[in-house]
């Protein structure tokens, strides 16, 4: 995540990391909402420091399918993030999204610092009580750990390949759902 404009933006930007199923939705979300500079797609919270897509797969080497998000909290809060997070995902399917399945698809918000960490078990308590969710929520909140970009070919994969049988089945009614919902927080097209 670093660019030209990277180390002008370091005083005003902050990361955060989201896990919920398959990086190329989320990813493809995040890229849509003003305030957001940029999403990548990686691997976190596991034990291999360099894992590959295939390594992560086996579910060998506990990394998560994660997306960093770096963002410019004066123009969209991280509050305002975790409301999408929760809202593109079943954050009540442990190690699974649909039809994706496995310890790499878990639910998990990933900190980076003390107060993400309040904000988002602030977050999980309150949709728990709220009965939000018929299931019980199983998102982790952890410390980001071990965290590895994933290959190129995945960044931005949708946008490069939005007829692909997957993008077009899966993450399509997801993005148009997300849109419709978060209208007032979507970049102009």
């Amino acid at each position: 995540m670093t660019g030209p404009t990277a180390e002008s933006d370091s005083l005003t930007t902050e990361e955060a990391t989201f896990a919920g199923g398959c990086f190329w939705c989320i990813e493809t979300v995040f890229n849509q909402l003003q305030g957001v500079i940029d999403a990548e797609s990686g691997y976190s919270n596991g034990q291999h420091p360099h894992p590959t897509y295939e390594e992560v797969c086996s579910g060998q080497t506990g990394h998560a399918e994660v997306v960093k998000v770096r963002f410019d909290p004066r123009r969209i809060s991280y509050q305002q993030l975790l409301e999408v997070f929760f809202a593109i995902h079943d954050p009540t399917t442990p190690n699974r999204q649909g039809h994706d399945v496995g310890t790499q698809y878990r639910s998990g918000i990933y900190t980076h610092n003390t107060h993400q960490a309040q904000q988002a078990r602030a977050m999980v308590e309150h949709l728990a009580i709220s009965k939000v969710f018929k299931d019980p929520i199983v998102t982790e909140v952890a410390p980001i750990t071990n965290y590895h970009p994933a290959e190129a070919y995945h960044q931005r994969y949708f946008e490069q390949h939005p007829g692909q049988g997957y993008c077009a089945v899966v993450i399509s009614p997801k993005v148009d759902k997300f849109r419709k919902t978060f209208t007032d927080l979507l970049k102009p097209d």
